[in-house]
């Protein structure tokens, strides 16, 4: 495969166009998913909505897509009032809501594809592509149906971005506004639902729910920003689906469903390790670093426990005098000459006027000596 397949290739154009605009349109969806705490939400939704893809060919006949996709979009509704509803009418939590509802519509899903296997026509062949996806049925009608689903969907948050920040960040608060909660949650899980059901063509119910939370979760690590973080939760499913079909592209027998996961994964694993904020790589040097300049405060304090008993500060001390200390090292005295807060001639230390002023600064402020 060659970079002007791009644009040259029909089908590759058309599957990585939309690949791109679902990984976008996940990614924004999915910051909020994954804000509410919610991420189980996306797979609960994504395997509800497959009893409406079932039931949708068995009362139609139609393998249409469009037939197909509102049927997994009732489907996914009913399955978000139903969750809903547990939560709010029982004492169950919301995972096991989310769990229940999963297990119930799937089952059910699973029981009626069944019965359409053993129906005599063999039309209903090809509805297995949506349990793990197909991007290579996507024709221009389902990427134009992207563009439209994504277009409508930054339009409401753009108008309900105040609402949707509050609603975020403290519900109690935006009640007591005045604000219809309700409305403005119900307005996101359907969009939520929306953004699940036109990506089950392409990625297919199984791996949906890692498509929504993926660039959410990885856009999480690098900004406390909303905006940002939606901002970044696109790019990074763009660039999933994007990177993920060329992969796919150049070996044949891959999936590009589960290829575009794979790299939305490279993603979050590379957010984990080095984002500055919350990466792993950091946290350890910031660890690391603030380890040393403790152990370099104790053995000043230390020193300046010493020191205080004499009339002179600058008098010098033995070093062999600090080996019974825990937490001095050769490398401990070496910084504290380097940060000038004590003189090291031979064999001998002393206390400078600036190390003296530190240490007592460490004295007042109580900081206990292990």
């Amino acid at each position: 495969m060659e970079l002007t397949d791009f644009f040259t290739d029909y089908t590759l154009r058309t599957i990585t166009l939309g690949t791109a605009i679902l990984g976008a349109i996940c990614g924004m969806l999915g910051s909020f998913a994954v804000l509410r705490k919610q991420s189980l939400l996306g797979d609960a939704i994504s395997h509800a909505a497959l009893p409406g893809i079932a039931l949708a060919f068995l009362f139609t006949g139609l393998k249409d897509s469009n037939v197909l996709l509102l049927g997994a979009l009732i489907s996914g509704l009913i399955g978000t009032v139903w969750i809903h509803g547990i939560v709010t009418k029982t004492h169950l939590k919301t995972d096991t809501a989310l769990g229940l509802i999963l297990s119930l519509f799937f089952g059910f899903g699973e029981l009626v594809l069944s019965y359409l296997k053993k129906q005599p026509d063999a039309n209903q062949a090809g509805l297995d592509k949506y349990l793990f996806g197909q991007a290579a049925t996507l024709v221009e009608s389902d990427v134009m149906l992207m563009v439209i689903v994504t277009g409508i969907s930054l339009a409401v948050m753009l108008l309900f971005w105040k609402e949707f920040k509050l609603l975020l960040f403290d519900k109690n608060y935006a009640s007591t506004l005045g604000f219809n909660t309700r409305f403005i949650d119900g307005l996101i899980s359907f969009f939520i639902v929306l953004a699940i059901v036109i990506g089950l063509q392409t990625v297919g119910v199984v791996l949906m729910s890692a498509m929504l939370l993926a660039p959410a979760a990885a856009a999480r690590q690098w900004t406390n920003s909303l905006g940002m973080m939606v901002l970044l939760a696109a790019v990074f499913g763009m660039f999933s689906g994007v990177f993920g079909t060329a992969i796919s592209a150049s070996y044949n027998n891959l999936s590009t469903g589960p290829v575009i996961v794979l790299v939305a994964a490279v993603f979050v694993a590379i957010s984990f390790i080095f984002s500055p904020g919350r990466g792993i790589l950091f946290k350890q040097i910031r660890l690391i670093r603030n380890r040393r300049d403790l152990e370099l405060k104790k053995t000043l304090y230390f020193m300046y426990g010493i020191v205080e008993k004499h009339e002179d500060i600058s008098r010098p001390h033995a070093i062999r005098i600090l080996n019974g200390f825990q937490g001095y090292t050769k490398g401990t005295l070496s910084a504290l000459a380097d940060k000038h807060w004590i003189t090291i001639q031979g064999q001998d230390w002393s206390l400078t006027e600036e190390g003296f002023e530190t240490a007592q600064n460490l004295y007042t402020t109580n900081i206990p000596e292990s």
